[in-house]
């Protein structure tokens, strides 16, 4: 018998040594069934806002007046809001801002963690600490209010919370990269590009951005929620979205303020944006515990 756990385990050390690491990581994924659920959902309302303008039942903006804050009916299934407003059609259409900021955001923190990170890391000692000191001090900063301020000095332009966002939001990436290309600028692989005499852009980018693949887009998917939550607090200020464009964030402002007359109008909006937080994280740990070399 223990003859034989011997030889199965041997097999099984056999097979995992001949699949790459990122069919491990696959295969540690598709395994959890919980973070499996959270990226079908998060992937279905990717593709069900994306496609708002062919599924919506009605524009975004079509209003009627008359009709005012009605309940879900055959007609509007989950109700219209005080202007008489398809609240189902623009859930969908609000769903494209809130996961545009998110991924957009998303990756103008990525691009920029990333590289901060992989240059502290790579020049260690005394240009390492300040580069990470530096980090320590924006920490401190109210980067909420930092956000505000912008969009009031330069006006409420997507593109602009996109990137205001996405700027403040960069700085757990960069340490976490920065640990992870310190630890890989001990490696045999990474010493052998130096002694060959290989420039540090070269190495940086051709050998370190690769190993750090993995944990990037974990850490990735984790920053999402929190750039979403970002937007949604801003549109729950004012100074998010313009009307009649909509999103998440500025309808659970809406829903907010006649609650106790149309709570629907707070209840849809806040279960999408909840259901969809919720399953970004379990998407998140999935990807993260997949990825983890310790496993």
């Amino acid at each position: 018998m223990n003859e034989e756990k011997t030889l199965k385990r041997e097999n099984c050390k056999a097979r995992n040594s001949a699949i790459s690491p990122w069919r491990r990581s696959a295969e540690r994924f598709f395994e959890n069934k919980t973070a499996v659920i959270g990226g079908t959902f998060v992937l279905l309302m990717i593709l069900v806002c994306g496609a708002a303008d062919q599924i919506a039942p009605f524009p975004f903006e079509a209003q009627d007046l008359n009709l005012g804050a009605s309940e879900p009916s055959g007609k509007h299934w989950l109700g219209t809001d005080t202007l008489g407003r398809d609240v189902l059609s623009r859930l969908l259409y609000g769903g494209q801002i809130s996961l545009k900021v998110g991924l957009i955001a998303t990756f103008v923190s990525c691009a920029i963690g990333v590289a901060y990170g992989m240059l502290a890391g790579w020049l260690g000692g005394a240009r390492d600490s300040i580069l990470m000191r530096i980090v320590d001090i924006l920490y401190a900063l109210p980067f909420t209010l930092f956000v505000i301020l912008l969009t009031v000095l330069f006006g409420q332009e997507m593109w602009l919370i996109y990137i205001a966002i996405g700027a403040i939001s960069w700085l757990t990436m960069a340490r976490i990269v920065r640990n992870q290309t310190r630890e890989l600028r001990t490696q045999a692989f990474v010493e052998a590009s130096v002694c060959m005499g290989q420039s540090a852009r070269k190495i940086m980018f051709r050998h370190l951005l690769p190993n750090l693949l993995g944990t990037i887009i974990v850490y990735a998917t984790l920053t999402v929620p929190g750039v979403m939550l970002m937007e949604a607090f801003i549109s729950f200020l004012g100074l998010g979205v313009k009307p009649p464009m909509t999103s998440w964030g500025l309808m659970i402002k809406e829903g907010a303020d006649v609650m106790q007359d149309y709570p629907w109008l707070l209840l849809f909006p806040g279960t999408f944006f909840a259901g969809t937080l919720f399953a970004l994280n379990l998407f998140g740990d999935g990807l993260r515990d997949a990825f983890d070399p310790k496993k």
